[in-house]
């Protein structure tokens, strides 16, 4: 597919940083982890991580679950069809990235962190936050999603959050009470094969940004996933044999003040055969307010965002991007507003 050409990585564009040291509790790991991370998202805001702690056996239980899933009868699927907390299965042409000519060529299943119905969130009615929705004739399919790769990669997260607020010169654990109760969500995602007829107009995913803080991507062996420099050119990231794919979004380039970059990304499934790949989004509560200036910022800088309230940049984003409606949203009035009324900037109303 030449309307898609990317040129492939090298080490030094996308590193890999091996979290074995960190895991193990080396004195130094956490701060030698820190500066890797740093230098990363001082380029693409994309990395690998090695040794991180989600195990070969949890990853292969997670792809056998997602496959058996998205391979069975459409009709068995819509038995879990989306809802209004972003649970659920969601089919072909649902989803449009902001400005892309065609919806996305995937299928998802999302889920997030497992509530209660008498949580007081969820008697609040808050948005995302509720009971997941799994399938009753794939019994295994919440142990080997929820109970394995979704925890696992919380976890890993959890852990290069603390990284993280190292390299912003603060104590690890200064964003840790945001996490606690995490808007942190999970996505298997399913791309069919893309006929070369489908023309340049249409691809697995637009290019975009991601909406949150931290996204950890773990990919099957056939690629597809491209990243934009900083100069503009594409680069092919392919998976790495036991690595995570590490992303920022856009909610800790805000809360950094764009010391951590939110990369443009898009997926190409140009392989000829079915790609599956798997996300842990890993957000803060809700109500968290995201706002630059409580980071610590450097004296000679001024905040670049305004600040705006996590869980309502996300719905705004999603409202602008799926078919689906969501608790809380109002979509007419979000429709209208501006950029800078939803809390996002000039960067959030180009691409999602």
């Amino acid at each position: 597919m030449p309307y898609a050409h990317a040129r492939p990585v090298t080490a030094e564009e996308i590193p890999t940083i091996d979290l074995g040291p960190l895991l193990a509790g080396e004195a130094g790991a956490l701060e030698r982890t820190a500066d890797a991370i740093v230098a990363a998202c001082r380029g693409l805001g994309f990395y690998y991580v090695g040794n991180h702690g989600v195990a070969p056996g949890t990853v292969e239980r997670a792809f056998a679950a997602s496959r058996a899933f998205f391979l069975q009868d459409e009709r068995r699927k819509a038995e879990i069809a989306v809802n209004d907390i972003n649970r659920g299965w969601m089919g072909l042409g649902e989803a449009r990235m902001t400005g892309a000519a065609r919806t996305d060529l995937k299928e998802l299943f999302s889920w997030g962190l497992e509530l209660d119905p008498d949580d007081p969130e969820v008697v609040a009615g808050t948005p995302f936050r509720g009971p997941n929705r799994w399938p009753a004739r794939q019994p295994g399919m919440r142990r080997a999603i929820y109970d394995g790769f979704y925890r696992e990669g919380c976890a890993t997260a959890s852990r290069l959050l603390r990284a993280v607020c190292v390299g912003l010169g603060l104590e690890p654990d200064a964003l840790a009470p945001h996490f606690e109760k995490p808007m942190a969500r999970g996505q298997l995602i399913y791309y069919p094969p893309q006929p070369a007829e489908a023309g340049k107009d249409q691809f697995g995913v637009a290019a975009h940004t991601d909406f949150g803080c931290l996204t950890l991507v773990c990919q099957d062996s056939l690629g597809g996933l491209q990243v934009m420099s900083r100069e503009g050119e594409w680069l092919a990231a392919p998976p790495v044999e036991g690595a995570l794919l590490v992303n920022v979004g856009d909610l800790l380039a805000r809360w950094s003040n764009d010391r951590f970059a939110s990369t443009r990304h898009r997926v190409v499934n140009s392989s000829g055969r079915e790609r599956f790949s798997m996300a842990v989004f890993y957000d803060p509560a809700f109500h968290t307010v995201i706002d630059p200036r409580d980071l610590g910022l450097p004296a000679d800088e001024t905040p670049r965002y305004e600040p705006t309230v996590a869980g309502e940049y996300q719905l705004e984003r999603f409202n602008r991007v799926f078919a689906h409606d969501l608790k809380g949203v109002d979509k007419t009035a979000a429709s209208r507003a501006s950029p800078r009324a939803a809390g996002a900037s000039g960067k959030d109303a180009m691409a999602d």
